[in-house]
C-alpha cells in the first residue's frame, strides 16, 4: 500500500509537469498562428495594391497554407486548454490591486479618521472642562457659555459643509450634538444654572434636532455620536451627586429619540446600543443604591418606561416592514421581558404592599402580551412566527405564575405537563416557537424537581423531619412519576419519526436537545426509586434511636443502630447495581444507541468500582460487628455476613449486562477495545472479591495473624491463572495483566510482608511464589510459539 502511495505521488507530480509544459506549448502555437494570420493579411494587402494584370507571385502563399492545414492535422484531435485565461486573470489581478488599495485608503481617509477625530474632540472638550473645574479656572456660568459656543461653533461648521462635504459634516453634527447635550445637563445638574423645566425642554429640542438630522443626512453615525454619544453625558462629570430622578429622565429623553429614529430608519446597532446601555444603568443602580421606603415608586415607573419603549422599538419595525424575526431578536425581546419581570417581582417582593401583588404582577405581565398578540394577530400585522413568539410569552408569564402564587409540587407538575403540550403542539402542529418554549420548561420543570427533593437530599443521616412521611406513599414520589411520564411521552414524541422537528435545520441544537431530554428522563427514574430507598432507611434508622442518660449530661443522648447505617449504603450500591444492570439490557435489545452504550459501559464500571472499595469496606464493617457485638443495646444477626453474598449476585448481574456490549455493531468506541477493558473490569473484580472474601474468611475463623501470607499466596495463584488463560486465550493482555499482578505482591512481600512475617511464614511464601514463578516461566518456555503468534498478531 505505501508503495502504491508513493507511485501515485510521483505520477502526480509527472502529470503537473507535463501539464504546464502542454500550457506552454498551447501559447506558443497561438502566438504563432496569430502571427501567420498577420503575414496572410499584409501579404493580401499587398496583392490588392499592385497593377492590374501583373502576375501575383504564389510561391509564398502556398507554403503558408499548407502548415496551416499541418497545424489543423496535428492538433485538431487534442484538448488543448485556454491559452488566453491566465494572461486575463494575470492582468484583471494586477488592476484589482490598485483598485482595493484606493477603496481602503478611502475608507480610512473619509470616514474613519474624522470618526477618531470628533470622538477625540468631544473627550478633549470633556478633559478641558474637567481640569477647569478642578482647578476653579472659570465661573461656572462661563464654563457652559463656553461650551454652547463649541458646540454651536461646531454645528455651524458641519451646515455649512453639508453641501460639498456631506459625509464629514454628519460627522460635525454629531459631535456638536454630544457637546450641547454635555452642556445642558451640567448647567442643571451640576450648577443649578437652568430650572429644571428649561433644561428638559432643551434636551428635547437637541433630541428632536438630532433624530431630524439623523434621518435627514440618513447616516447612522449622527444617531450614534448624538444620541448614545450622550449616554456617557452623566459619567464624564458625575462624581457620584447626580439625581437618580434626573439621570433616568434625562436616559428616557434619549430613548424616545432612538425610538423615533428605529421607526424611521431602524438602525439595529443604535437600538442595541441603547438597549444595552439602559438596561445598565437601571441595574447597576438598582442593585447598588435602590432602597425601597424610598426608591420604590421611582423605580417602578422608569422600569415600565423602559421596557415599553424598548419592546415598541423592537416591534416597531417588524410590524412596519412584515420583517421576519431571527434568533437575536428573539433573545432582546426575552431580555427586555425578564429584565423587565425580574426586577418588578424584586421590587415588589420588598415592599410591604407589594409583596402581596406578585401573582397579580406575573399575570399583567402575561396580559400585556396578549394584548399585543391579539393585536398582531387581528390587524394581520406581521408572519405567524411573530405572534407565536408573543403567544409564548403569554405562556411563559402564565407558567411563572403558578409558582408565584402556588408552591412545593404543584409547581413541578404544572410546568412538566405544560411541556409536555408544548412540545406535543410544536412536533404535531409544526411549530417551531411552541417547540422551543417547551425546552425552557422543561428545565423549569427539572430546576422545581430538584427543589421538591432538596428535603431529603439533604437530610442528616438522623433527622427525624421526615420521620412521619412513608417510604415511596408520598407526593414526592407521586411527583416524580408523573414527572417521568411527563418526560417519558416527550422522549417518545422525539424519538418518533412521524413527528419531525420543525427546527430541522438546528441539527446541533436538536442533537443537544434529545440527549437533555434522555438524560434528564434517566437521571430522574433512577433517583426517584433511589431516595425511596435512602429515605426507608432513615426512616428505620430513625425508628431505631434510644434515649440514653449518660453521667454528666443533662439532656439524654440519642443511640441509634449502627449496623442500619450499613444496610442503607449496601442496598444503595445494589440498587445502582441492578437498575444500570437493566437499563444495559434495555439499551442492547430494544434503544441500540451507540452514545448511551458508551455513557453506560463508564457508569457501570464506576458503580463496580464503587463497590470494590466502599461496598467492601461497608461489608467487612458489618461482619467485624456481627463478630464481636460490641453494642449492649442492639445484636447484630447472621445478615450482616449473608448480605455480601446478595451483593456479590448483584455485581455479577451488572458483569453479565456490560458482557453483552461485546460484538455489538452500534457500539464502536475510537481508543478502546471492549473485549480488553471487559477482562481487565472482569478479572480486576474476581481478584479483588476473592481477596476481599479470603480476608473475611480468615476473619471469621480468627486466623487474621497470616493475611498477609495467604493473600500473597492468592495474588501469585491469581496471576498464574492469568497467565494460563491468556496462554490458553491468546489474550497478551491477560499475560501482561499476570505479570503486572506478580510485580505487585513482589513488593509487597519484600516492602511490606517480610517484616511482619516469621520465619516459617516467610519460608512458606517465598517457596510458594518462588515455585508459582518457575510454573509460569515453564508455561512461556512450554508455549512460546503460541505467545510468539499471538504478539505476532
Amino acid at each position: 500500500m505505501a508503495e502504491n502511495s508513493e507511485r501515485i505521488n510521483q505520477l502526480l507530480v509527472k502529470l503537473d509537469s507535463l501539464m504546464e509544459k502542454q500550457a506552454s506549448f498551447s501559447r506558443e502555437v497561438s502566438q504563432i498562428k496569430e502571427e501567420i494570420e498577420s503575414l496572410k493579411a499584409e501579404e493580401k494587402k499587398q496583392v490588392t495594391e499592385e497593377p492590374a494584370g501583373q502576375e501575383v507571385s504564389q510561391p509564398v502563399e502556398v507554403p503558408v497554407e499548407s502548415q496551416k492545414e499541418k497545424f489543423q492535422i496535428d492538433f485538431s484531435d487534442r484538448q488543448i486548454p485556454p491559452v488566453k485565461e491566465p494572461v486575463k486573470e494575470s492582468v484583471k489581478k494586477e488592476d484589482k490591486i490598485p483598485h482595493v488599495k484606493k477603496d481602503l485608503e478611502k475608507f480610512i481617509g473619509e470616514n474613519l479618521i474624522n470618526k477618531i477625530g470628533i470622538i477625540i474632540t468631544v473627550i478633549g472638550v470633556a478633559i478641558g472642562a474637567k481640569y477647569a473645574i478642578d482647578h476653579q479656572l472659570l465661573s461656572p456660568l462661563t464654563r457652559i457659555i463656553l461650551g454652547y459656543l463649541v458646540g454651536l461653533a461646531l454645528l455651524g461648521f458641519a451646515l455649512k459643509l453639508k453641501r460639498d462635504y456631506e459625509n464629514f459634516s454628519a460627522v460635525l453634527l454629531s459631535g456638536s450634538m454630544a457637546i450641547i447635550y454635555f452642556i445642558t445637563y451640567s448647567a442643571y445638574s451640576f450648577y443649578d444654572l437652568i430650572p429644571q423645566i428649561l433644561s428638559f425642554v432643551l434636551m428635547i429640542i437637541i433630541t428632536v434636532f438630532t433624530v431630524t438630522a439623523a434621518i435627514k443626512y440618513n447616516r447612522q453615525v449622527i444617531a450614534h455620536i448624538g444620541l448614545v454619544g450622550a449616554y456617557a453625558v452623566p459619567f464624564l462629570l458625575s462624581e457620584g451627586t447626580g439625581e437618580v430622578l434626573i439621570l433616568f429622565t434625562y436616559t428616557a429623553i434619549i430613548n424616545i429619540g432612538i425610538l423615533v429614529t428605529a421607526i424611521k430608519k431602524y438602525w439595529k446597532p443604535l437600538s442595541y446600543s441603547s438597549f444595552l446601555i439602559t438596561w445598565l444603568l437601571y441595574l447597576v443602580w438598582f442593585g447598588s443604591k435602590y432602597q425601597a421606603d424610598v426608591h420604590f415608586g421611582l423605580a417602578s415607573a422608569f422600569l415600565s418606561i423602559f421596557f415599553v419603549t424598548f419592546y415598541l422599538m423592537f416591534l416597531a419595525y417588524k410590524l412596519l416592514q412584515k420583517e421576519k424575526f431571527d434568533i437575536f431578536d428573539i433573545l432582546l425581546l426575552l431580555a427586555n421581558s425578564f429584565i423587565f419581570y425580574g426586577v418588578g417581582y424584586t421590587i415588589l417582593s420588598k415592599h410591604v404592599t407589594g409583596e402581596h401583588l406578585l401573582g397579580l404582577f406575573t399575570l399583567g405581565n402575561a396580559l400585556v402580551h396578549s394584548i399585543v398578540s391579539l393585536f398582531i394577530y387581528r390587524q394581520k400585522l406581521a408572519d405567524r412566527n411573530l405572534f407565536y413568539f408573543v403567544s409564548g410569552l403569554v405562556l411563559i408569564f402564565i407558567t411563572i405564575a403558578i409558582p408565584v402564587q402556588l408552591n412545593g409540587n404543584w409547581v413541578t407538575l404544572l410546568w412538566a405537563g405544560e411541556a409536555a403540550l408544548l412540545f406535543w403542539i410544536g412536533r404535531t402542529k409544526n411549530v417551531g416557537l411552541y417547540e422551543i418554549l417547551s425546552f425552557g420548561l422543561m428545565f423549569l420543570a427539572f430546576f422545581s424537581l430538584m427543589h421538591d427533593w432538596s428535603p431529603v437530599v439533604h437530610l442528616l443521616p438522623f433527622d427525624d423531619s421526615e420521620a412521619g412521611i412513608s417510604p415511596f406513599f408520598n407526593i414526592r414520589f407521586l411527583t416524580s412519576l408523573l414527572f417521568i411520564a411527563s418526560f417519558a411521552y416527550i422522549n417518545y414524541l422525539n424519538n418518533n419519526a412521524r413527528y419531525s422537528s420543525p427546527l430541522v435545520s438546528q441539527t446541533e441544537l436538536l442533537r443537544l436537545v434529545s440527549f437533555s431530554i434522555s438524560a434528564t428522563l434517566l437521571i430522574v427514574l433512577y433517583y426517584s426509586f433511589r431516595l425511596e430507598i435512602s429515605a426507608y432507611w432513615d426512616h428505620i434508622i430513625n425508628a431505631s434511636a434510644r434515649n440514653l442518660q449518660i453521667a454528666g449530661k443533662n439532656l439524654p443522648i440519642k443511640f441509634r443502630n449502627p449496623d442500619l447505617s450499613g444496610f442503607k449504603t449496601i442496598w444503595l450500591i445494589n440498587y445502582s447495581l441492578l437498575f444500570f444492570s437493566v437499563f444495559s439490557f434495555f439499551n442492547v435489545k430494544k434503544i441500540k444507541s451507540h452514545t448511551w452504550g458508551i455513557i453506560n459501559l463508564v457508569i457501570n464500571t464506576i458503580v463496580i468500582l464503587f463497590f470494590l472499595t466502599q461496598g467492601l469496606y461497608r461489608l467487612s464493617e458489618l461482619r467485624e460487628t456481627f463478630l464481636t457485638q460490641p453494642s449492649e443495646y442492639y445484636t447484630s444477626g447472621s445478615f450482616n455476613i449473608v448480605l455480601r453474598y446478595i451483593s456479590f449476585v448483584f455485581v455479577g448481574i451488572m458483569l453479565a449486562s456490560t458482557y453483552m456490549y461485546i460484538n455489538k455493531e452500534f457500539i464502536r468506541p475510537l481508543f478502546i477495545n471492549l473485549k480488553i477493558a471487559f477482562d481487565i473490569l472482569l478479572y480486576t473484580s474476581v481478584i479483588w472479591i476473592l481477596s476481599s472474601e479470603l480476608l473475611s474468611w480468615l476473619d471469621i475463623m480468627d486466623y487474621t495473624q497470616s493475611y498477609k501470607l495467604t493473600l500473597s499466596i492468592l495474588w501469585g495463584v491469581s496471576a498464574l491463572g492469568l497467565i494460563s488463560i491468556g496462554i490458553w486465550k491468546k489474550k497478551k493482555h491477560l499475560r501482561i495483566a499476570a505479570i503486572l499482578l506478580f510485580a505487585v505482591t513482589l513488593i509487597k512481600l519484600f516492602v511490606y510482608d517480610i517484616s511482619h512475617l516469621d520465619t516459617i511464614s516467610k519460608t512458606i511464601v517465598f517457596v510458594s511464589l518462588g515455585v508459582l514463578l518457575l510454573i509460569i516461566s515453564f508455561l512461556y518456555n512450554k508455549y512460546r510459539h503460541i505467545i510468539a503468534g499471538d504478539s505476532m498478531e
